[in-house]
């Protein structure tokens, strides 16, 4: 579209749409369904952090904050997140986001506005949860409003203080800005394409919840959790867990609406919690008819099984991935949507080393021992 603004399905180059961006693009290059969007290109906040700061005076300050200094960490980079926040942006960056988000169709549509940093879900350093998502989003300069919002996450507290841990330059840094139309899930959670409890590859393990998926996320329920072989298809594991709240957007349920059928109406039902971002997340109580009911049929549990298997063989490394699960008018792998796949850290970082370098002949490490060789 623009140096500021490229299509979902063009990201590609995570140095310009940063590591979410760059996965979502290539699962839909693979085939794998994610919702429509676009990505505000790191350019885009290159651009503007340099109208806003251009000697690079804010950058350098946070580049000398000690690790262990978290009251100053927190002093300065409130004052950074405020600056970038409030910043008006350039006609040529605000024109390019307002016509990508009007090419999604409809009348202000509600999407979910993403940070994407060029740094993050990578194999060396998660960055899961360090920056900033706005969730049911409508009209374009709430858009644009959050779009800043995410570009000030860059500085969060916790995510500067991590970099500052592994020493990391603030130099090269920048963030891009995932933009996707919301879904309205029956069903969401998340995969591991290898136990996270035992590190086995030889399983997928699922967890899920009914509606959107922040609830798990945010500890707001615990989910129900099913275990998948890899090589047989058999479930192996599975708990059900007592699900007593539920996210939705603007109040949908799981099963207020059929394929085909209307939209709720805005505003979300009186009585419930909803953040005022356009349509709004709700949270609240879980019908008594879905509480200690399985969010997944076992068909389901299979595909999202398979897709893990199919989006781990694409990258060829343990995958975390966020799904969603629409309504019940297909067949259950045509309903299954990701949000975003990213390495899995945990048990990578625990691999261990070879304990010597591979040599032709099993004989040739005996003969090394010994200083020659054959």
């Amino acid at each position: 579209m623009s140096d500021y603004v490229v299509p979902l399905a063009a990201a590609e180059d995570s140095a310009a749409v940063g590591g979410k961006g760059a996965s979502l693009g290539s699962l839909v290059r693979i085939g794998v369904a994610v919702p429509t969007g676009f990505v505000v290109t790191s350019g885009a906040f290159t651009a503007s952090l340099d109208a806003l700061d251009p000697g690079g005076s804010l950058r350098a300050g946070i580049e000398e904050l000690p690790a262990d200094d978290l009251a100053a960490i927190a002093r300065v980079t409130a004052a950074v997140r405020e600056r970038i926040a409030t910043a008006p942006l350039s006609a040529p960056v605000a024109s390019a986001i307002t016509a990508a988000y009007a090419a999604l169709g409809d009348d202000d549509p509600d999407v979910a506005v993403r940070s994407s940093a060029t740094m993050e879900d990578s194999a060396a350093a998660s960055f899961a949860g360090l920056q900033d998502t706005y969730l049911g989003v409508a009209g374009a300069e709430s858009v644009l409003d959050n779009v800043r919002r995410c570009w000030a996450s860059l500085y969060n507290d916790q995510s500067v203080a991590y970099r500052r841990r592994l020493r990391m330059s603030e130099t090269g840094h920048a963030m891009a800005v995932v933009v996707q139309r919301m879904v309205r899930p029956r069903a969401a959670g998340v995969l591991f394409t290898r136990s996270p409890v035992t590190g086995d590859r030889s399983v997928v393990a699922i967890e899920g919840t009914w509606g959107l998926g922040s609830a798990l996320v945010s500890g707001d329920v615990t989910p129900d959790s099913f275990v998948i072989s890899k090589i047989t298809g058999e479930i192996t594991g599975r708990r059900v867990s007592s699900k007593g709240q539920m996210h939705t957007l603007g109040g949908f349920r799981p099963g207020d609406m059929g394929a085909g059928a209307p939209m709720p109406e805005r505003p979300a039902p009186p009585g419930q919690q909803s953040i005022p971002n356009g349509l709004g997340v709700s949270v609240a109580d879980t019908p008594p008819d879905l509480r200690d009911r399985a969010c997944l049929t076992d068909d389901e549990i299979r595909a999202l099984g398979s897709i893990g298997g199919r989006v781990e063989a694409h990258y060829g490394s343990p995958q975390d991935i966020e799904w969603a699960l629409l309504d019940d008018s297909a067949d259950a792998a045509e309903r299954i949507v990701l949000l975003q796949s990213r390495p899995e850290t945990v048990w990578a970082a625990r691999a261990p080393a070879p304990l010597a370098a591979p040599k032709p002949r099993a004989a040739d490490h005996v003969l090394a021992l010994f200083g020659k060789p054959l």
